[in-house]
This record gives structure tokens, C-alpha cells and sequence, in this order.
């Protein structure tokens, strides 16, 4: 059991000893990298030193039964406790998302629903902001397209986080995120006090470390500039600052007017590129991978309908992984932990099933 491991501790020291090189903390995105590997490995380090003494305190315990019968007593907890780490070993020897331990790029768009939904694109915003600052992570508000009644066509965020264990990384809770979300409610325009559905569009997009790591050549890329507007078309800006870029290869176009001066929204635009691309190269992985190494949570198909908020009920509930729970005004403050953490459980429940049939 656990052949792997052998081949995992060595490069547990392996990194450990490249984290004593003072070369490489010279080159900060590889040194960021090796950190997240290693720390991923010392939980499994640590899992599997527990597992070989709880077998053998097991063991003991067994041999000085057949002398003195009190340490038989001991025994059923015992197995009890060598039954739980060889769990938790099991579940961090699943093949780990390579990109857990890397920030994101969040877009939300107002869908089905009109103002509505733009207004419900803005509390869920205020919903992931809340959510990161009760992990200790940093927003940043990358671009943001506002309507009149304080809503949102569109809005991006860049979540980042100095974690360097790959499980509590921004991409390895957020990325369950993309897909369609839908609210039920009475709107703030509606004077006869109907409940309506409205949707609004989430994608999620693993942050790239470093501009090198997603070569973008210059003769791939148009770069437009235009002029800044506020809701409704109102000017906002006297100059040509904002910039669109369109990535002639793949037909990618992304836009930033939120910052006054053009290198800054050039600078933007050209992040939420190398994400977007970055994510275009994994989708095109994943879909060349057999069915068993791909997420049965986290689909491709960003239209997918995943979660409803009912606010008459208080209710929400996740389609994928069936939550459902009555706490919706505390979830709209944040509290997404229990959403996201069966979302989290019911992945590694199928790549653990998927690891059985190999």
C-alpha cells in the first residue's frame, strides 16, 4: 500500500534542499513554485510518518495483548486511529490540480434579467469580497462596467493570496465557482412584489505567476484604444485610456477602461489575457484527457446552471453536489465555506472512485 510514496519523499528532499539554495530565491516565480510543491509534499510527509507509527503503536498494542489483557482495551481505538490516517493519507496522494496553489482572475456578468441581474451580478461580487477577506485574502478590482441603479454588466477581481500549501490556495476553492448562477427574489424595480429569476454568469481563471510562462507575441495581438465611459454611456475620462486587445490566434478579446491612464489598462488587459489563454490551454488538456482525470464538479461548459439563491426561503443550493441549506443571507456575507467544501469533497470522492477502476 502507498508504493508512491518512496518516489515522493525523495523529492520532498530534494526540494528541501533546493529551498536551502540561495540561487534560487533569485528567480522569485520558480522559488514561489518549488514552496507550493513542498508544502503540498510535507502534508503528505507528515500523513504518511503518522500512518507507519499508528500501525505500529497498532501492532504493539496487539503483541502486549496476548501478555496482559488492559492493553487490549486500547486496541479498538487503536485500529479506529490507524483506519482515520490512512484515509487522510489516501486523499492527499489523489493527483493534486497542478494550479491549486495559483491566484485568480473572477469575471461576473449580468445574465438573464436585466438590471435585475445586474444588480445580483454586484451582490455576488460583494459575496466572493467578503468571502476572501474572511481567508486573509486581497481583492483587487480590475475592471468594472456599472449600470445606473448600482449594479454590474460586468466586473473582474483579481484574488490573491501568499498561502504557499497548494489545498488553500484561491484557485483550489474558486474554481468550482464558474457557470451560471440563478436568483429568485422580488427585485428592487418590481412594484407589485413578484418574484423573478435572473441569472448572472461567473468565470473563474487561474492567475499565470509570471508573463513569461504564457508567451503572447507581438504580431499576435490588435491593441485599440478608446475613450472611458460611466453607466449609460456617460463620458468618464477626457482621453483615449482604455484599451482593447484582441488575440488574433484564438479570437480572445478583453477590455479595460477602469483605470486612468492607458499603460494601466494595458498592463490589466494583457493579465486577464495570459489567464484567459492559460485556461484555453487546460480546457484543450482536459478534453484530450480520458474522463477520468477531469473534475465531475468543476465543468467546462460555463453555461451550466450550478446554484440557486431563493431569498423568499433563505435558501441555497448547489445542483452538482446537492447542498442545500437555509442560511442564504450569512452565504451573501461570505460564509461559502460549506458550498465550496462539498464541491471540494465530492471531486476528490470521484478521482478517488476514478483511481479504484485504474
Amino acid at each position: 500500500m502507498f508504493e508512491s510514496v518512496s518516489g515522493l519523499l525523495a523529492e520532498y528532499s530534494d526540494l528541501e534542499q533546493q529551498l536551502a539554495d540561495p540561487a534560487l530565491h533569485a528567480d522569485p516565480a520558480r522559488a514561489k513554485k518549488v514552496n507550493r510543491r513542498y508544502a503540498e509534499l510535507a502534508q503528505i510527509k507528515k500523513a504518511y510518518e503518522d500512518w507507519q507509527q499508528a500501525g505500529d503503536d497498532l501492532d504493539a498494542a496487539r503483541e502486549l495483548a496476548r501478555e496482559d489483557e488492559a492493553f487490549a482495551e486500547e486496541v479498538p481505538s487503536l485500529e479506529e486511529r490507524l483506519g482515520a490516517v490512512q484515509e487522510k493519507l489516501r486523499r492527499l496522494l489523489i493527483p493534486r490540480d497542478p494550479d491549486d496553489g495559483r491566484d485568480v482572475i473572477l469575471e461576473i456578468k449580468g445574465g438573464a434579467g436585466g438590471e435585475e441581474a445586474a444588480l445580483f451580478a454586484a451582490d455576488l461580487l460583494r459575496m466572493y469580497v467578503h468571502y476572501a477577506d474572511s481567508r486573509g485574502w486581497k481583492t483587487e478590482v480590475l475592471e468594472a462596467d456599472s449600470t445606473d441603479l448600482g449594479g454590474y454588466s460586468n466586473v473582474q477581481i483579481a484574488v490573491k493570496s501568499n498561502a504557499t500549501d497548494p489545498a488553500e490556495g484561491v484557485w483550489a476553492h474558486l474554481k468550482y465557482e464558474g457557470g451560471v448562477h440563478r436568483v429568485q427574489r422580488v427585485p428592487a424595480t418590481e412594484s407589485q412584489g413578484r418574484i423573478q429569476t435572473s441569472t448572472a454568469g461567473v468565470l473563474v481563471f487561474p492567475e499565470v505567476d509570471e508573463p513569461e510562462e504564457i508567451e503572447i507575441a507581438a504580431n499576435d495581438i490588435r491593441v485599440d484604444v478608446f475613450r472611458s465611459s460611466g453607466p449609460g454611456g456617460q463620458s468618464v475620462n477626457t482621453t483615449d485610456s482604455a484599451v482593447r486587445i484582441t488575440h488574433l490566434p484564438t479570437g480572445i478579446v478583453v477590455s479595460m477602461q477602469n483605470e486612468k491612464s492607458q499603460i494601466q489598462n494595458r498592463e490589466a488587459a494583457m493579465r486577464v489575457l495570459r489567464a484567459r489563454l492559460l485556461a484555453r490551454q487546460q480546457e484543450e488538456l482536459e478534453a484530450a484527457a480520458s474522463d477520468a482525470r477531469r473534475s465531475q464538479v468543476r465543468s467546462m461548459d460555463r453555461s451550466e446552471r450550478i446554484r440557486t439563491y431563493n431569498f423568499p426561503e433563505n435558501r441555497i443550493a448547489d445542483h452538482r453536489t446537492g447542498f442545500k441549506a437555509y442560511n442564504l443571507d450569512q452565504v451573501m456575507n461570505g460564509a461559502l465555506d460549506p458550498i465550496i467544501d462539498s464541491a471540494i469533497q465530492a471531486d476528490e470522492e470521484a478521482r478517488l472512485a476514478a483511481l479504484a477502476e485504474q
